[in-house]
């Protein structure tokens, strides 16, 4: 059972109900979406508590959705859900781009980045400052070091910043520093993480696990959402198949077909879908063009010297030249490039 209020509902109005359903032995959760409030409960409700609820001060509806997607299906919301993050808004008329290093490596190689992403027209900055990868002799990230860099970035560029976190434990110090959390794709089904994420207060970028059906992505959503947190986007960042020709394939159908099924925003990973510099901008383009809501894309102006995924990264030069070319195509689909490029920034806070 879901409960949804008006969005003048009250505190004690939204809590009286809640001691109702639980008086009832229910157990509800509340969560926000949007400027509403609603309980969740796992269990479906009777006719009585259905019109007992119903009636109560400040609930517009009661719905009963049956299946293990509730919180994220069109069934339960219509509209697309718009997840605003800072001057940036997901599932809006602003396509959202997000560019960025794949790894946080120093203070220079971050003020690069982001003056390079930043007088592009993107409007948030991506860096990861704790790196779970494949072989444990890759580099692993700064950690808490990283995440200061990030914060001095958005300090000057005014850019809001997204990094992944990968345990548990770590949520807090990254919630406290960054402006969106993101789940990377080996932590997709990692449930605790998802838990402590969902509660964490924080927007959500919730990346497809590479080997994960839209059923099992849907599904850690919902994990996010039943944790009291409506801010989740969603992105599609390529599942392993039997051709090496790319580092994983771009499900782009996935896109159109997630889109049809939840109202979360969903945009796509072009760099570590395809792993090739020259894919980047045509999958970009495509991206668009199918309804993704906006890009996250790897950046460095330096690839060569990157400590992780430089091949797959665009120069500033490149981006630039992307930004040029997917302006007109997210025109054309009736939406807005955020940011006009070109900005001024203010000089870096550290000398290196």
């Amino acid at each position: 059972m879901i409960v949804v209020f008006h969005p003048s509902a009250t505190r004690n109005q939204i809590d009286a109900v809640s001691e109702a359903v639980r008086g009832r032995g229910m157990t509800p959760v509340a969560v926000s979406l949007g400027d509403a409030t609603m309980l969740v409960t796992a269990e479906s409700a009777d006719a009585e508590t259905v019109a007992v609820v119903t009636a109560a001060p400040n609930v517009a509806r009661v719905v009963q959705i049956s299946g293990s997607h509730r919180l994220t299906t069109r069934a339960f919301r219509a509209e697309d859900t718009r997840v605003p993050v800072g001057p940036a808004t997901f599932g809006g008329p602003e396509f959202v781009v997000i560019a960025g290093p794949c790894a946080v490596e120093s203070s220079a190689q971050m003020s690069a980045a982001a003056d390079a992403v930043h007088e592009a027209g993107a409007v948030m900055l991506r860096g990861g400052a704790f790196k779970p990868r494949t072989s444990p002799y890759s580099f692993q990230g700064l950690g808490v070091a990283g995440l200061a860099l990030l914060a001095e970035q958005r300090t000057r560029t005014g850019l809001q910043v997204v990094t992944e976190v990968v345990t548990p434990k770590d949520v807090e110090v990254v919630a406290q520093e960054c402006d969106m959390l993101q789940i990377g794709t080996r932590n997709m089904q990692n449930f605790d993480l998802l838990r402590a994420a969902g509660a964490a207060g924080r927007p959500v970028l919730l990346k497809r696990g590479m080997a994960a059906t839209i059923d099992e992505w849907l599904h850690a959503a919902e994990y996010l959402m039943h944790m009291g947190n409506g801010d989740v986007v969603l992105c599609e960042r390529g599942i392993r198949s039997f051709d090496r020709s790319t580092r994983f394939t771009l499900d782009l159908s996935a896109v159109a077909e997630v889109k049809r099924l939840t109202h979360l925003p969903v945009i796509v990973d072009p760099s570590h879908s395809t792993g090739q510099p020259h894919l980047v901008g045509p999958m970009s383009l495509a991206a668009a063009a199918c309804g993704a809501d906006g890009l996250i894309i790897d950046v460095h102006t330096d690839a060569r010297n990157a400590m992780c995924d430089g091949f797959q990264a665009l120069s500033g030069e490149q981006f630039a030249a992307l930004m040029g070319r997917l302006r007109p195509v997210v025109h054309a689909v009736g939406r807005s490039l955020g940011a006009k490029p070109g900005a001024k920034l203010a000089p870096s806070l550290t000398t290196v």
